[in-house]
């Protein structure tokens, strides 16, 4: 057939609040122009972000009620370690409350002044993780990943010959890792092929750096690889998967996103003696070993959310909804990141709002339109998220600017879609009524959260 339905039932349902634009444009107002403030309860479509906002299954449920709250050793950490060994063959499994808090203890260990760490992108926290030690990120993506109306079946590869360079250029000696973030989120939700995993491998290993993988969406990564690369279509999704991490040193997951969870996530790695100074630091950041700040129903519901990721029905309706999503804002003229990723669609602002230059942000522009019209959060990647400033105070704008419409798992329906259509292409349809936006309070780091705006 031709129209993918959503491969499960609906059992429990949230009522959502209607809003007027009225009502909207005080909201807006109140929040300093910033989605993040807004309360939940005010969002008709709540795209802001796809970690921890999934639907979990009867089966997480029901695993929830046979959590083992034991403070060390419980049998709910032992299934959860069982499970992320044997889909990451990796042997210290270190939990953490989520993946930011795996990103703080690796890089507060291996960073500081005079490291330098290279992916071919860092997000928002892992890079704000990397520099807060004063260590150096850099990314380093495949040039086609930098042009959105380009289309190429693995955009978010690693650039191999920049990267080399850089090694070179900063000694591998002081390069504690590389990373691949899977799929690339800051690049549009693109995957990564098992070709340039391997490549990027094999280049660490010839510099003797360790290879860690980024595994937020590693499943969704997996079912682009048995989709678009040549040997692959005959595997299955769990050997996609072990093969992908049988090339790198360690991992770290925010489980809320690829484990169908709320709340979690582990840090993954081989090396004895850093998995000793990492569970260390754990007790006293974030708890015992053996439960890292979680609940044991919360261990649970992970390892059985990892299994459920990696079904195949689930992997073919989440991304052909995106797809969906996708193929109907280009055919309406609105300019993305083509093709469509794994977890969001990711309009180009600059091809949206080309009158309006990245230091009055066009993204959050674009982002404050869709609220108002439809009562759509949604978030800014760009100059917001990731511009940095000279010392002269002028604006450092990175390659695009963006805002990501991510999907939650297992929440919304075909209905929602086709709303947030309407929505879009109504904003876009009247983009020449928009105008900038200008900062009135940030913060000095992960300003993108907590800053406050004003139109121009």
């Amino acid at each position: 057939m031709k129209t993918i339905i959503e491969p499960f039932k609906i059992k429990s349902v949230e009522p959502i609040r209607f809003t007027t634009r009225p009502e909207r444009e005080g909201i807006l107002a109140a929040a300093g122009y910033n989605p993040f403030l807004i309360h939940a309860d005010d969002v008709m479509i709540d795209l802001l972000t796809d970690s921890g906002t999934s639907a979990m299954s009867a089966n997480q449920w029901a695993g929830i009620m046979k959590g083992d709250e034991s403070y060390a050793g419980s049998k709910s950490f032992y299934a959860f370690e069982s499970k992320v060994k044997e889909i990451t063959g990796l042997k210290n499994i270190i939990p953490t409350h989520q993946g930011r808090a795996a990103e703080k203890i690796l890089f507060s260990i291996l960073g500081g002044k005079g490291k330098y760490f290279a992916a071919n992108t860092f997000f928002d926290t892992t890079r704000a993780n990397i520099e807060y030690t004063g260590a150096e990120a850099y990314d380093f993506l495949t040039e086609v990943g930098k042009h959105p109306e380009q289309r190429a079946d693995f955009k978010g590869d690693m650039d191999l010959a920049s990267l080399e360079v850089f090694i070179k250029e900063k000694d591998p000696e002081n390069i504690p890792l590389v990373m691949l973030t899977i799929t690339n989120n800051s690049g549009g939700g693109q995957p990564v092929s098992m070709k340039n995993i391997e490549e990027t491998s094999l280049l660490c290993k010839k510099y003797g750096i360790p290879l860690y993988i980024d595994a937020c969406r590693f499943a969704e990564n997996a079912w682009f690889i048995k989709k678009r690369e040549k040997g692959y279509a005959d595997f299955s999704v769990p050997d996609i998967c072990r093969k992908m991490f049988s090339f790198c040193h360690g991992a770290t997951m925010s489980a809320k996103k690829d484990a169908l969870v709320n709340i979690g996530g582990f840090l993954a790695l081989n090396d004895q003696e850093l998995a000793l100074q990492c569970r260390n630091l754990l007790i006293v950041t974030e708890g015992f070993p053996t439960y890292g700040g979680l609940a044991g129903r919360d261990l649970e519901a992970i390892a059985i959310g990892l299994d459920e990721v990696m079904d195949e029905h689930y992997l073919q309706y989440r991304v052909r909804s995106v797809e969906y999503l996708g193929e109907k804002l280009i055919a309406a003229g609105v300019p993305i990141i083509e093709p469509p990723g794994g977890h969001a669609i990711y309009i180009d602002a600059k091809r949206f709002l080309p009158e309006v230059p990245p230091n009055q942000y066009p993204g959050q522009s674009i982002v404050c339109a869709l609220y108002l019209e439809g009562g759509v959060r949604s978030v800014e990647i760009g100059s917001v998220m990731f511009g940095k400033y000279t010392a002269d105070g002028q604006l450092l704008s990175p390659p695009m600017e963006l805002v990501r419409l991510a999907i939650p798992r297992r929440v919304y329906t075909q209905s929602h879609v086709d709303y947030l259509l309407e929505v879009v292409i109504e904003v876009y349809n009247n983009r020449n009524t928009l105008g900038g936006y200008t900062i009135t309070w940030e913060a000095p780091i992960l300003r993108h959260f907590t800053a406050r705006f004003k139109p121009l």
